[in-house]
């Protein structure tokens, strides 16, 4: 048995990773990103892990993944420069295939679910590190898939965020699983590839402020986010169930109604601010990612895995959100959100046509939302898995969901060490001692709990 601040052991790997191509002939293209997809921000791979009680057959999983990329065959090209602008990516569609690593790690499924609570640096060694000289050299798809002793398994995917965003990832994965199970009939959902309706317009006309974009103008030019970098950070972990979800949106009632996410912002926003001791006048930001597909006129057709969100952006002083009820942070928060209209993402689009463009990160939170997208129900023909979530954590805070209990949500962000036990009792101080306890979970509340996201 592991004991919790022990590292994973070394996986050893029977063979070296191998690509994996699409199972038939796919076209062969240049694929221009939309502006949305080539952001700087979104430079990275997006790294799931996945616990499974029992393994799936390599074969069965290498020949689905050959199949599922005909369809998702970008995933199979390489990232390069644009021909036509060096500051933009391009995808070229070339077919050469996906990194597929196979290993073994001497643990058992039970010793994983003792660490699972928040990444644990060792679990990098979970996936296949492909060494590369740059960003653009990395496959746009890199998976390992790790048998463990007790006959369960591990699989880590990376996948390029330029390339699809948390929706798309989770219509990848579940199209890959339907075909492992299923692997005559063709997935429900057709993956779309083509960006013309995130086309900027030409000109392209800016017609909004778009303050994610902007340096915070304040006084003393704090930067939070180089501060937090600068310090070795911890990963916090706190779940919330549905009834403590509950319990914190009483404080917004009667005369505000208010979502799950707007809640949760909110609230871990002002805990996180609050944590953090910063002067009173100092303007802070809110960044989080707001789904835009049902947003733009005409809308996004169905089965598009590419980036189809954007960051909305709630921004106060210190002294005004920490000073203020949880409900005036929510009422920002919901403020952000209908601000984002067709108008507002074409102006969006249009802006980061200057490539020299940076989102805003010195003075802000960013929520990325994993809750409600499906990706814990994942199944490749052996059942659900026991643990779903980030390989690594970063000052980036998630939203992600539990395994086994939709209605809860579990918060993950790093902080600096020095900050962890002050962050933690500002996420929990509203609860009274006995719903500490865990009363709380049975009080007989049974109220609507609205999904907003």
């Amino acid at each position: 048995m592991l004991k919790s601040q022990e590292e994973l052991p070394n996986c050893y790997y029977p063979t070296q990773p191998i690509l994996i191509r699409p199972n038939s002939p796919t076209p062969k293209h240049c694929l221009h990103l939309s502006n949305l997809d080539d952001q700087k921000f979104l430079r990275f791979s997006i790294k799931y892990l996945y616990l499974f009680k029992k393994s799936v057959s390599l074969e069965t999983l290498k020949h689905a993944l050959s199949k599922v990329l005909v369809g998702y065959y970008p995933l199979a090209g390489r990232l390069r420069t644009s021909a036509d602008h060096d500051q933009k990516l391009d995808v070229d569609c070339n077919g050469e295939g996906a990194v597929f690593a196979e290993a073994f790690m001497d643990i058992t499924t039970q010793d994983f679910l003792e660490l699972s609570s928040k990444p644990n640096r060792s679990w990098r060694k979970l996936l296949y590190r492909v060494e590369a000289l740059s960003f653009l050299d990395i496959p746009p798809l890199v998976i390992q898939v790790t048998n463990l002793r007790c006959g369960g398994m591990i699989m880590c995917t990376a996948i390029n965020h330029c390339l699809s965003d948390g929706i798309g990832t989770s219509q990848f994965l579940h199209a890959w699983a339907h075909l492992t199970g299923k692997p005559d009939l063709d997935p429900p959902i057709q993956p779309i590839h083509s960006r013309h309706v995130l086309k900027s317009r030409s000109p392209p006309k800016a017609t909004y402020a778009h303050p994610q974009f902007t340096l915070t103008s304040n006084n003393g030019h704090v930067d939070i986010m180089s501060l937090l970098q600068s310090q070795p950070l911890i990963p916090t972990s706190l779940t919330f169930t549905h009834s403590d979800i509950l319990h914190l949106k009483r404080q917004c009632a009667p005369s505000l109604k208010c979502s799950t996410f707007e809640t949760l912002a909110s609230h871990t926003w002002r805990s996180w601010i609050k944590s953090l001791n910063l002067p009173p006048s100092l303007n802070i930001k809110l960044l989080f990612s707001v789904n835009i597909r049902k947003t733009l006129n005409p809308q996004i057709p169905q089965g598009y895995y590419g980036n189809g969100f954007v960051l909305a952006c709630a921004e106060t002083t210190v002294k005004d959100l920490v000073g203020a009820s949880l409900r005036h942070g929510v009422k920002l928060v919901q403020q952000a959100k209908q601000d984002i209209n067709d108008e507002y993402v074409r102006s969006m689009i249009d802006l980061l046509e200057e490539k020299t463009l940076k989102t805003d990160l010195g003075a802000s939170l960013v929520i990325s939302q994993w809750a409600k997208l499906g990706l814990e129900e994942l199944d490749f023909g052996e059942g659900k898995p026991l643990h779903m979530g980030p390989l690594t954590s970063d000052v980036y805070c998630l939203f992600l969901p539990v395994v086994g209990d939709f209605d809860s949500v579990r918060v993950l962000v790093s902080v600096p060490e020095s900050l962890v036990e002050k962050f933690e009792y500002y996420m929990t101080e509203f609860f009274t001692a006995e719903e500490i306890n865990g009363d709380h979970r049975a009080n007989g509340f049974h109220a609507e709990d609205p999904m907003e996201y």
